[in-house]
């Protein structure tokens, strides 16, 4: 492994230290070694067979989730993407999105777009952003609250087609998104890729969204959100949940059994404590802007801190993304899957 750009704290990006054990997801909030059997629930339908499996028990929607990102993401990836050295096909690297490889929230500003496009209002976001204040400060999501926000933003995509939120996410990159790329971060993804190894991204984004910012950057492709569709229309369903937390991490493991990738030989990189568990499933985990409890964990566990932040601009980026991260995340990766119940 090349050795990394810029300044770092913490070992060397030399691929010695490893993403942790069972014992440290548990503690770190991550899951558990003993994963539950995956199977649907009574009645969800099976918009993505290939991603449930009906041999087995239990649903876990976070494992779903995971196999679903996985088979969107292979099945949208750039050939090659931008490589520059002989391919190494065992090793790779993942990088979140928000905060990691792009400055503030992805969602907030593919909002930001939508909201200019008339598909929901300032009130809207504004309830959103209360959920998403209440759960910041409170450290813990209260499922009636997760349930009353995902029905409130169910109208404003689902029904439409596929190929219009392509066309928009296209539009709103450009606009919004495309001057917010961390170069020294982008400069990471390129190490990997002139040492010949794939790159991914890994958000709860959509997966339509997050593939054109892989495409854009020159990346293999992106492990994101899926809804369901059918016909090239939004089914009102979102395949298993969204991608965050213990699902990313289901995302990597099923991506690399799919590509024959060894995580011991990987990397992945994310600014959030909430990603401990995918920054456990590889090799190498490196922590990019942390946030707090980040940092303490990777320090408590020798991995790599990458800091690409001035001062101010951290707290103004900070404040951006408590206010919009998972509050759109709610009007949008789940305004895709979901439709308001009492919609005609």
């Amino acid at each position: 492994m090349p050795t990394s750009p810029g300044p770092a704290e913490g070992p060397g990006h030399d691929g010695r230290r490893r993403g942790g054990s069972a014992r440290h997801d548990r503690d770190a909030g991550g899951e558990d070694a003993a994963e539950p059997r995956l199977g649907p629930p009574d009645g969800e339908p099976r918009e993505t067979p290939s991603a449930l499996d009906p041999a087995e028990g239990s649903f876990d929607s976070a494992k779903v989730a995971g196999r679903a990102s996985a088979e969107a993401a292979v099945a949208g990836a750039e050939p090659g993407g931008s490589l520059t050295a002989p391919p190494d096909l065992t090793a790779a690297a993942f990088f979140d999105v928000d905060n990691t490889m792009m400055m503030g929230a992805s969602l907030f500003h593919f909002a930001r777009g939508m909201a200019a496009r008339k598909f929901f209002t300032a009130s809207d976001l504004a309830g959103f952003a209360w959920q998403q204040l209440k759960f910041r400060v409170g450290g813990r999501e209260n499922a009636d609250d997760v349930q009353a926000s995902r029905e409130q933003a169910l109208s404003f995509v689902a029904g439409r087609k596929v190929a219009e939120l392509v066309e928009l996410s296209e539009e709103i990159y450009d606009e919004l998104m495309s001057d917010r790329i961390w170069a020294g971060t982008r400069a990471l993804a390129q190490m990997h890729l002139d040492a010949g190894q794939r790159v991914w991204l890994v958000t709860a984004t959509p997966v339509e969204l997050a593939q054109i910012i892989a495409r854009r950057l020159g990346l293999t492709g992106a492990l994101g959100t899926v809804a369901g569709h059918v016909d090239g229309v939004y089914t009102g369903r979102l395949v298993g949940e969204m991608l965050h937390g213990r699902a990313k991490a289901h995302a990597v493991r099923a991506l690399a059994a799919s590509e024959g990738l060894d995580l011991r030989r990987c990397t992945a990189y994310s600014d959030s404590a909430n990603d401990v568990p995918m920054l456990s499933a590889v090799g190498t985990a490196v922590a990019v802007n942390p946030d707090q409890r980040l940092r303490d964990i990777a320090r408590s566990r020798g991995w790599e801190i990458r800091d690409f932040r001035t001062g101010r601009k951290a707290a103004r980026i900070g404040a951006q993304s408590m206010l919009g991260a998972s509050a759109v995340a709610g009007a949008i990766a789940a305004g895709l899957a979901y439709r308001r119940r009492d919609r005609s």
